[in-house]
């Protein structure tokens, strides 16, 4: 639990004043923050830098299980980066923000000394970036959530008959950035995410998402009423298929995991000039995409901060595929500098922040008679690379994935196993894409709540090959 500082302290220059009135939410974290930075610039010598990073949450967790709540509870957490710079060396500590300046300001010193002692055993790294510019940006993305006391009315209103189980999470996230050179940026989302099973009585399994930052009653049963109806189609006896190749839907679900694997082995351009990623013969130009597939990044949707572990900003939208064409990759500073090239403010992961795949023109009401016969994949889950040079991956299906007749769902399909390149998939047996897209949340709390969204739509796929 945060608490205030006392409103008479003062650090270094700075006589920030601080109402001491306990935690109060994002305008008292952002006082600490900012009192952590001129802190920092008083500790430092004229030779160091340093950046510092934080990311801070709270939120309202609610476990279901059987239709009731076996857990639920409030999160209040922060936590620093700080990364310290000099003499072409550079090392970090990670450590709590708790808002209690005696015991911050303690811990903060600790950290530094031990920089200080750590940094001249490291090696002199060519490639360090050190922090550069003047940027500053201010972004506040304010939500309607479901007030703490109406949550179990707002889930539960639709599911007294259901056997579901799944995850409420909600609240506000923060991502801030400041630096020795005076860079400052702050953003804030509230969103919620809902992800649930539901279970008949044969242990069957469809899942669900309901997701976004403005909580709509009639959205929420929408959503829900197209898993009741899986489920009802779940119950039927199951089929199970050769292996071999099938007309297949991959729903914007099944999109969405597959996206992921862009930033492994992929749109990152240290790992084209290393030659591990699938893209190379793109960039080679012996193989592309399909013309109907376009990926960007976008910034836009205001789901995450454009500015990465630098300061540094991203294009609002930036075209990784432009109509199956490798037009951009993400490149970091670190990288550009290796290579003589120009950041496009990625991370130094260069991994993708804010993907979207453009939609198509399949209608969604269409999807079934469009597929006509072959098979309807809902999830996909354990994917990994079987030959990432060719751009093989392999992965399962996973709940609610149906053998389609005639434009008819017949039955569930045991799991199945595929093994495919994306050259293909993506490429010359691509049939089209859906006219609309979903949004599809990161529902990961490891460390923290995760802030990532991938915006999909669903695929149309000819000849996609199953192994098992």
């Amino acid at each position: 639990m945060f608490t205030v500082p006392d409103p008479q302290s003062t650090i270094g220059n700075s006589s920030k004043p601080i109402d001491n009135s306990g935690f109060s939410g994002v305008e008292t974290l952002e006082i600490a923050f900012e009192m952590t930075l001129d802190f920092l610039a008083t500790l430092r010598t004229q030779q160091e830098q340093f950046t510092l990073s934080l990311m801070a949450e709270q939120s309202q967790f609610c476990r279901f299980n059987r239709s009731k709540v076996r857990q639920t509870g409030q999160i209040l957490e922060a936590s620093l980066r700080l990364t310290w710079i000099t003499n072409a060396r550079s090392s970090y500590r990670e450590f709590p923000l708790s808002g209690d300046w005696k015991y911050d300001r303690a811990l903060i010193e600790t950290c530094v000394v031990d920089l200080r002692n750590e940094i001249p055993q490291l090696p002199e790294n060519p490639y360090l970036v050190e922090p550069k510019g003047n940027s500053t940006s201010d972004s506040i993305h304010n939500g309607q959530l479901l007030e703490p006391h109406e949550v179990l009315f707002g889930v539960f209103s639709s599911i007294t008959d259901l056997d579901f189980v799944g995850i409420y999470s909600a609240g506000w996230s923060v991502r801030a950035y400041g630096d020795s050179v005076g860079q400052y940026h702050w953003f804030m989302s509230e969103a919620f995410s809902l992800d649930y099973s539901l279970f008949n009585s044969l242990g069957q399994a469809v899942k669900g998402i309901y997701a976004g930052s403005i909580w709509n009653p009639d959205t929420y049963r929408l959503n829900l009423e197209q898993s009741r109806l899986q489920l009802r189609r779940q119950s039927r006896p199951s089929k199970r298929l050769d292996r071999g190749k099938y007309r297949t839907y991959l729903a914007p679900a099944s999109v969405a995991e597959l996206i992921p694997m862009m930033s492994w082995g992929g749109v990152s351009e240290a790992d084209l000039r290393q030659g591990g990623s699938w893209l190379l013969p793109m960039r080679q130009g012996d193989r592309q995409l399909s013309h109907k597939l376009n990926l960007i990044e976008n910034f836009g949707r205001g789901t995450v901060p454009r500015f990465n572990e630098l300061g540094e900003v991203a294009p609002e939208k930036l075209t990784i595929l432009n109509q199956g064409r490798l037009e951009n990759t993400l490149i970091s500073s670190r990288t550009a500098k290796e290579y003589g090239l120009m950041s496009n403010g990625a991370t130094q992961g260069e991994e993708l922040r804010a993907p979207e795949i453009l939609p198509g023109e399949i209608a969604v009401a269409d999807i079934l008679s469009k597929l006509d016969t072959g098979i309807y994949v809902s999830n996909l889950h354990y994917l990994n690379w079987s030959d990432r040079p060719q751009g093989r991956l392999t992965g399962m299906t996973r709940y609610a994935c149906f053998w389609v007749e005639g434009g008819e769902l017949v039955a569930p399909i045991e799991h199945l196993r595929f093994d495919d390149s994306l050259y293909s998939f993506w490429g010359e047996n691509l049939i089209g894409l859906t006219d609309t897209q979903e949004c599809i949340p990161n529902v990961e709390s490891y460390d923290r709540r995760s802030i990532d969204t991938r915006w999909t739509p669903g695929m149309l796929i000819e000849n996609f090959t199953y192994t098992l």
